[in-house]
């Protein structure tokens, strides 16, 4: 399996989680959480959901941007980009206090669970299709079909809740779109094996 960053900025984002892991209570979403469920790609940049008293502590930290488009706060060490997003504040794909319901434990962090990660995980590659994060984006997308354990009556019962219905069928549109995908190993043939599974269990 090859790596999609370079494994020194991806060792070094790493670490900084681990450093924040020990410091702070957050829950871990993005690329990272995606890794926490599959044990594939590794990360570069960091994505975290918290409340406003933990934000205070990350000032003590870091310079802190505030992103009012993306409703958003940022902070960057090096090459890695830390995005924070807040409860009653941040919406990355499902309102950020919407998502500490579906946090659960993981591997030492708190993350959603897979079916909420994908979710987030879709409407972040729709925001950012045709870039390189966009591309990533979609690999995390295959990995939590292949290894994430998704509930997909789960996924379908979320879909409802939040309003979200479209996303089934830009989730087939994607894997319609995929011929391979070399950084997880599925060749034409692998994938279209588990986009036949993906539909079958999405009852499309």
């Amino acid at each position: 399996m090859s790596e999609y960053y370079h494994n020194l900025v991806t060792k070094k984002s790493f670490e900084i989680l681990k450093q924040l892991q020990r410091t702070h209570n957050f829950i871990l979403i993005g690329g990272w959480a995606v890794f926490v469920w599959t044990k594939s790609l590794k990360s570069k940049d960091i994505d975290i959901v918290l409340d406003y008293l933990e934000l205070e502590k990350f000032k003590g930290q870091y310079e802190l941007t505030k992103n009012d488009r993306l409703k958003k706060y940022e902070a960057k060490e090096g090459e890695v980009d830390i995005d924070i997003y807040v409860n009653n504040y941040s919406n990355p794909g499902l309102p950020a206090e919407e998502i500490e319901k579906y946090a659960v434990p993981r591997a030492g962090f708190r993350v959603p669970r897979p079916e909420v990660l994908l979710m987030l995980k879709q409407v972040a590659h729709e925001a950012r299709s045709g870039t390189p994060k966009g591309a990533k984006d979609a690999i995390d997308i295959v990995s939590l079909l292949a290894d994430g354990e998704i509930d997909f009556a789960f996924y379908n019962q979320l879909l409802d809740i939040y309003k979200k219905s479209g996303l089934k069928e830009k989730l087939k549109a994607l894997l319609k779109s995929m011929n391979q995908v070399p950084e997880r190993n599925l060749n034409q043939h692998a994938l279209s094996r588990l986009r036949s599974r993906v539909m079958e269990q999405l009852g499309l």
